[in-house]
Parts: structure tokens; sequence; C-alpha cells
């Protein structure tokens, strides 16, 4: 039971004797303001609390003259809550111009786990302490599976003539088929929703428009895929592009016949056989496991968003509507990972065709299949709000033009990559952006060489000379051991 604002100084007396515990911390000042707002960051975490300004650590309450400057600091403080809180700021004068402030955290919140200042906290007996990461990652994956998210609120003025009935039972039937729907189903439409979690007493949800709504509900902009083929290696000239809105399966199968009428089909011929061995650019199921996880994974709160595939001559770029969920970075993506969902309900209907797995295994399953196949496995990144996945690789046809049959291009043929290039003038470092810049001959640092460094300081090759500091003015770049090695290598199979 988390206890009520005292309502004058008699009742903040009576309130003071139970002394701080579990729900309730005392702070001289707010000159111990960080301080206190770690605590309610961890009563956020926790069953919720209370802390005074203006008591000292005996339970005596002293107050402090309150201006407008204090309230200013506090409602700033309260910005660096993540995700943002409303907490109002109680008022209690004690006399001689002096007022006790006060904070409560009411009941549990659905938004759990909170960060101030980018770290968690808990409380634990009277004490605040960091949360461990490990109970972080354990919150944030209870919240992904939380009672409130966009996908499983009502889809107003939706109705069952606005549900693809032919593309639910087509779905229903390839879930059966890979006995991922067992039992009887039945030709009842609203009991097929129900049992596929797309209803809520009666009500559509709004998952159930971005699985299968239909002739497509204007107001859904968001089920939306862009598609473009570019000339070179920016966006100068489109050589095609479409924008198709429809429900999400289709439009994972509008991105696979989009790449197939785009991707070419090198081949080579083997000595000692009289026929061409053909290779895939990127292996489908990789581009599909990365499709796939751009619908399901996407922000559908964000209205204006989308899934956007970009081919360009020398890459391949998958984006999404913001940013990875809560808990996944870039960097974790190709290691062991939670399963992090920030749409269960949509993610269950691509898992029951067969499509996905549950267990966070899917990006690393990519990195295994482009290995096999010899590529490069796809680089992970958010940029500007926008989950962004890359395959590297050599497009290099234009749209509609003829494949060349020709022997694979010798490595001594092909232009050095930017990533080589930067690994090579770091041998000779560290080096800041600009430096690298200038070596390049770039006249301003560019943004294909901010990502080349993002990726490979999440590939560990080169490190921060100011890790604690990424921002720095003063942050340079050098080479790890790992890159070290890496270099040997290239320059040993030249």
């Amino acid at each position: 039971m988390i206890p009520k604002v005292p309502a004058d100084e008699k009742a903040l007396a009576r309130f003071l004797k139970s002394g701080e515990g579990p729900n309730m911390e005392f702070k001289s000042s707010t000159g111990e303001l960080r301080e206190g707002l770690q605590t309610i960051c961890a009563f956020l975490n926790g069953s919720g609390g209370i802390v005074l300004f203006g008591i000292r650590p005996n339970g005596q309450p002293e107050g402090q003259h309150v201006s407008d400057q204090t309230l200013r600091d506090i409602a700033q403080a309260l910005d660096r809550f993540e995700p943002p809180v409303n907490l109002p700021v109680d008022r209690l004068p004690v006399g001689k111009g002096r007022e006790v402030l006060i904070l409560r955290v009411e009941d549990p919140s659905d938004s759990i786990p909170f960060t101030f200042d980018g770290r968690s906290y808990e409380r634990v007996g009277s004490t605040t302490r960091k949360m461990s990461q490990e109970k972080y990652e354990k919150l944030l994956f209870e919240r992904a599976h939380s009672k409130r998210r966009w996908e499983n609120q009502p889809a107003d003025e939706i109705t069952i003539k606005d549900i693809d009935r032919e593309e639910v039972f087509r779905i229903v039937d390839i879930a059966r088929s890979v006995g991922r729907l067992i039992g009887p189903v039945g030709r009842n439409l609203p009991e097929v929703l129900d049992r596929l979690g797309l209803r809520k007493r009666s009500q559509i949800l709004r998952a159930a428009v971005v699985l299968f709504g239909k002739t497509f509900v204007p107001d859904y902009p968001q089920c939306e895929l862009r598609m473009a083929r570019f000339r070179g290696t920016d966006k100068t000239e489109f050589l095609d592009q479409r924008q198709v809105r429809g429900p999400a399966f289709k439009l994972l199968e509008e991105a696979e016949i989009f790449c197939q009428r785009h991707f070419p089909m090198p081949a080579k011929i083997v000595p000692g056989q009289m026929r061409r061995v053909e290779k895939l650019l990127i292996p489908p199921d990789a581009m599909r496991e990365i499709l796939v996880n751009a619908l399901i994974h996407r922000d559908y709160s964000i209205a204006g968003g989308a899934v956007s595939l970009a081919i360009f001559d020398d890459r391949v770029e998958v984006w999404s509507a913001g940013c990875f969920p809560k808990g996944i970075t870039p960097e974790a993506l190709t290691q062991n990972h939670q399963s992090i969902q920030r749409n269960p309900i949509i993610a269950d209907a691509f898992h029951r065709t067969g499509l996905i797995e549950k267990w966070g295994r899917g990006t690393n399953r990519v990195a295994a299949m482009c290995q096999k196949a010899g590529i490069a496995p796809p680089e992970f990144e958010e940029i500007t709000g926008a989950a962004v996945v890359t395959f590297r690789v050599h497009v290099g046809v234009t749209a509609g033009a003829e494949v060349e049959s020709r022997p694979e291009s010798q490595p001594e043929s092909r232009p050095e990559s930017l990533d080589n290039r930067v690994l090579r003038l770091l041998k000779d470092g560290p080096f800041g952006k600009a430096e690298l810049a200038a070596h390049l001959g770039q006249k301003t640092v560019s943004g294909q060489l901010n990502k080349v460094i993002r990726s490979l300081l999440a590939k560990h090759l080169i490190q921060y000379t100011i890790p604690d500091k990424p921002n720095s003015r003063l942050q340079r770049y050098r080479l790890t051991e790992k890159g070290r090695q890496a270099m040997r290598e290239h320059k040993g199979s030249e």
C-alpha cells in the first residue's frame, strides 16, 4: 500500500514516524535530486513509493526554499526517464518560507522497466541499487508481452466485412499443413479470429487488420511496403519502384517477387564440367527471414512508417519503421540473444505458417546461411529511428537487363572496399573521422564513412580511443587485435 501524501504539518509528522523503508525515502533537499530520482526509478520498477525532499535522514522535516528554478530543475530531470513519466510535484509548507517537496509513484505500470539517465534501478529494503542486466532484459521481455500494445487494441470502426476471409483461410490451411494449428477449425470466420487471438470481446484487433485487412483499410497507412531499384550506389535515379498497401503476408510475397525480378543469377563455368553453376545473390531463406522480421517487429504505432526494400548496385537494404525492440542492440543480433517481440500476436501468425521460429535464432541462421553461400553476413543498424539490415552484395545489373554468363570476378579485379581502406589507414593510426575522410580524399565526413565506422565498431575490428565518451570531439579510432588479424588474413589472401 503506497502511503498518501500528507495534507498538513501534523499529518506529515505522523507520516514520518514510520521512517524510510521499501516504499519511502527522505532527501535533505533537491541538492540530492539525482539520487532521489534514481529511487523514483526503482519505485516505478517495483510496487510504487514516495520520495520527500526537505527531510533529514532522521525524519526531521527541515524543508527548503523553493523557487521557479527549483521546479524547472525537477521538470527537466523528469525528462530523463525512459519511457516518459508524468509525476506531479506536491508542495507542503513547513514554516519560515520553507517547503517539503513530494514525489509519489502510484501502482505498477505496464511500461516497466523504466530507466533514469540510461540506467535502471530497483529497491531492496530501504536501499536503491542498479538493476542487473539479466533482470532488466527479463522485464523488457515481459513488457513486450504486456497487456497494452498497439497491436492488441480494438480496431475502431473495423467490422468482419473489412477482413479478407479468403486470406484468413489460406493462412489457416498453411498452418494446419505444417502442424502448427491442431484440431478442428471450422469455417466460421469470427471463431477463427478468436482462436488466432485476433478478436477480443467480439471486437476485431488492429493485429487482424495488419494480417488480413482488405481493399485496403484507409485508416492504416502503416501497412505499406515501398520497393525501389536504384541505378548505382545512391538514390539519385530510380530504375524501378513500387508502393503496395495490403495485409502482411501479401506484402511479403510482393517483396519476394520484386527481389526475383531484380536479383541477377550470377553463374560461372567450372573447369572440367560442361555446365554453368548458378549461385544465388542472397540465399532466399535468408532474404525471407529479414523481410519477415521487418514486418513483425516494426513499430506499427508510427502511422507514416513502412517497410522499405532498396536495391542498389552494391547492396540490398531492408528498412522498418521504429528502432529495434527494447533490449535488442544491433550487436546482439549476431550473438545469442533473447527473442523480444514487439508484436507477439502478429508474430504468432507468422510462426504458425512456419515462416519463423520463436527462439531468437533467426538472425543467427541468416548469418550461417550467408556464410555457407560465400557472402558476408548482413549488417544491422539503427538509423534515424529505423531498423536497417544491409546485405553487401554485388547486384551490378540494371533492371530488366540480361545477366551475363561469365566467370566470377577475381579478387584483384575488384576495387578495394571502404571497410578495408579504413582498416589499412588505421594500421598507422589512430585517426579521427575528419582525418580518415581527408586520407580517403573526401572533403567532409560522408554518410557512407560514418556507416562503415559503425559497422567496424560493431564487428570489434576497431575501437574508440576514448571509450567512455563516444561522442567526444577528441574521439579517434584504432585497430583491435581482431582487426589486425583480419588485415593480416586479407594481405595473405592477395
